[in-house]
C-alpha cells in the first residue's frame, strides 16, 4: 500500500509544480492550465494553500523547481 501523503508533502508537491511553470513564464499556457486543476484536486489541496506555501518557501521551492536538491536549513 503506498504512502499517505502529508499536508506538507502534498503543498510542497504542487508548489514545486507551479513554481516550474511560473520560472519559465507558462502560467497561462495550456499545459499549466490543464494540470495544475487536477492536480490540486487530486491533492485535496487548494490554490490559495500552495500559494501561501510557496511564498514561505519560496527559495527552497525554487531550487527543486530547477531540478537542484532543496536545502533542508
Amino acid at each position: 500500500m503506498p504512502k499517505v501523503k502529508t499536508q506538507e508533502e502534498k503543498l510542497w508537491g504542487a508548489a514545486v509544480v507551479k513554481a516550474s511553470f511560473a520560472l519559465r513564464d507558462a502560467l497561462e499556457s495550456p499545459a499549466f492550465k490543464g494540470i495544475y486543476p487536477g492536480l490540486l484536486r487530486d491533492l485535496g489541496v487548494s490554490a490559495e494553500d500552495v500559494d501561501a506555501f510557496l511564498e514561505k518557501n519560496r527559495a527552497r521551492v525554487e531550487q527543486a523547481a530547477k531540478g537542484g536538491k532543496p536545502d533542508d536549513s
